[in-house]
């Protein structure tokens, strides 16, 4: 796969439907896209951590501290998600790995180049996927 990772970095690689599903190339430009996240996510999360260090002054005025608190929250729930977030990216990453990325979990078939762009870590067709939400909103009615 190392020939691979030459080809997807010193190009404009976009994976298409006119090449084998889940070719060598086409693994590395996922794995390159959900590493690249990954970064960006924990590059973000050490800027929270930093301004929130900073940010431990009184406010003087309640109306201040009540909006900072508001902020400090919400920044701490974005990052709970992003925490979530990764947990995923780094399951997607060691199905790269074990060569079942892009195929879904429930069916086995290929979950779509498509959808995969828009949402790397998807580990179910659009099908599979609109199923499953029935499911769950039939059960959770009940």
């Amino acid at each position: 796969m190392q020939t691979a990772t030459v080809l997807v970095e010193k190009s404009n690689y976009r994976p298409s439907e006119d090449e084998p599903f889940m070719n060598d190339r086409q693994l590395e430009y996922f794995k390159q896209k959900l590493l690249a996240w990954k970064e960006e996510i924990l590059r973000e999360s050490r800027e929270t951590v930093s301004h929130l260090q900073k940010e431990t002054e009184n406010h003087a005025d309640l109306a201040d501290r009540a909006s900072s608190e508001t902020d400090r929250a919400l920044e701490l729930r974005t990052r709970d998600r992003q925490r979530k977030l990764i947990s995923k990216i780094d399951q997607a990453l060691r199905r790269v790995e074990d060569g079942s990325y892009g195929y879904c979990e429930e069916t086995g078939e290929p979950i779509g180049l498509a959808r995969l762009e828009a949402r790397p870590t998807a580990t179910m067709s659009v099908e599979a996927q609109e199923r499953h939400e029935r499911r769950e909103r039939v059960h959770r009615d009940d």
